[in-house]
């Protein structure tokens, strides 16, 4: 895109015009960068990154005295919403409703990408900041405690662009964070847990436990993942009920490996897995769990967690367990526990790079997040993913078989 977009915002300078980033903007940016924010700013690195980027839009807002200010939004695949990552003025551009009109258009462009919410954190003492999102009709849903490296809470905000919807708070859902490539559905299983049940252990641990109970040992490449038996009697152990929701139960993963000597160790687990789940009297649905009977789950404060394939996430066809953290009436949220988008060494073990979020503007009004090695997002963006309903159908299935599965967890004896 290399379109220039003109101000309507009231009480914005006619003389003020609004375009996306260039490569030859650098200096501008850096200079921006430097004036506005005392730590945890963006590299010059990733702002080339940006201008370059398919899913961020970075937009400047320009003067007859040059560039005044930047805005930077991103867009995750797969999901609907999009996220604010970063917003600046100059000190001497400020009282010309520059920021407000940066994050109008920055809406814009984001709803032309399908993209229903956007989203942001702010330091609670960022008044002037605060003042401004809720008048441009951000309402706050969620609060994080030291989130930014001075100690101050990170206040969420959240305002739909695509169609007018009050939205509530969204409830405290504990998210996890996997830490190898292959324990997604052990990660997914412990956040449904603990938000069950609060004293469930929330370590890595449990987590690899988990995975040695449900693993069916090979996969396409690598550690196998986990299958939905095993994630039950790994949930049934640990003192909860839990419902299998599933469109077939025999052969789940077999499709992806090559060797009939690791076909044939899966379908011997596999077995295994069914025989015990018999005799541990796990309720076993062989269907699809339809949208009806996961909204009655959640509103019973059950767990949910669903298999998902990744292509619309990463472009790459692979199992995934997620959880549903609750809905509305257009959206699913998804608690994604791979918050390393795909950074894991030979041996599936993730890449941590630290994320010191929230650098407080010195002339800016907003936060700028950490400049990181390997991956620019932070784990809320793993979190309370929006996905349409309608969308969910194609996301919630997996390989040639289309296979579709759910658990439901909940108090033992519910």
């Amino acid at each position: 895109m290399d379109a220039s977009f003109k101000s309507q915002a009231q009480h914005c300078p006619s003389e003020v015009s609004f375009r996306l980033a260039k490569a030859s903007d650098l200096d501008a940016l850096e200079h921006i960068e430097q004036r506005s924010f005392d730590s945890d700013r963006l590299s010059r690195r990733r702002m080339r990154y940006w201008i370059k980027a398919e899913h961020g839009i970075l937009l400047l807002a320009e003067s007859g005295s040059g560039i005044v200010g930047y805005g930077l939004v991103i867009l995750r695949k797969g999901s609907r919403s999009a996220r604010l990552y970063s917003l600046a003025v100059l000190g001497e551009a400020r009282g010309q409703r520059i920021a407000p009109s940066l994050l109008q258009k920055l809406e814009a462009l984001a709803a032309e990408k399908q993209k229903l919410f956007i989203r942001l954190e702010v330091a609670e003492d960022n008044k002037a900041a605060i003042k401004m999102y809720k008048q441009l009709g951000y309402r706050k849903f969620g609060i994080y405690r030291q989130y930014y490296a001075t100690g101050a809470d990170a206040l969420r905000f959240q305002k739909p662009i695509q169609y007018a919807s009050a939205i509530g708070p969204q409830q405290h859902y504990p998210w996890y964070k996997q830490t190898t490539a292959f324990t997604c559905g052990p990660s997914a299983l412990m956040m449904a847990m603990k938000y069950v049940q609060e004293d469930t252990r929330f370590d890595q641990t449990t987590e690899i436990a988990i995975w040695r109970q449900a693993t069916t040992i090979f996969m396409t490449s690598g550690h196998g993942g986990c299958h939905p038996l095993g994630l039950a009697l790994a949930g049934h152990q640990r003192g909860f009920d839990v419902e299998v929701y599933s469109t077939q139960i025999n052969d789940l993963f077999v499709d992806g490996v090559r060797s009939e000597h690791k076909k044939s160790i899966m379908r011997i687990v596999e077995q295994d897995f069914i025989e015990r789940a018999l005799k541990a009297n796990i309720v076993v649905h062989k269907t699809d769990i339809q949208l009806a009977e996961i909204e009655a789950a959640l509103s019973k404060g059950y767990g949910v967690i669903c298999l998902i394939s990744t292509y619309q996430f990463h472009g790459i066809k692979a199992p995934h367990w997620v959880v549903i953290t609750h809905a509305d009436e257009r959206c699913l949220y998804l608690h994604d526990p791979d918050g390393s988008e795909g950074f894991y060494d030979e041996a599936g073990v993730r890449l941590d790079s630290t994320n010191h979020n929230g650098g407080l503007g010195l002339n800016g009004i907003a936060v700028s997040d950490a400049d990181t090695a390997d991956s620019e997002d932070i784990d809320l963006d793993y979190q309370h993913l929006p996905i349409l309903k309608q969308d969910f159908a194609s996301l919630s299935v997996f390989g040639k078989t289309k296979l579709r599965t759910c658990l439901v967890i909940k108090p033992r004896g519910s």
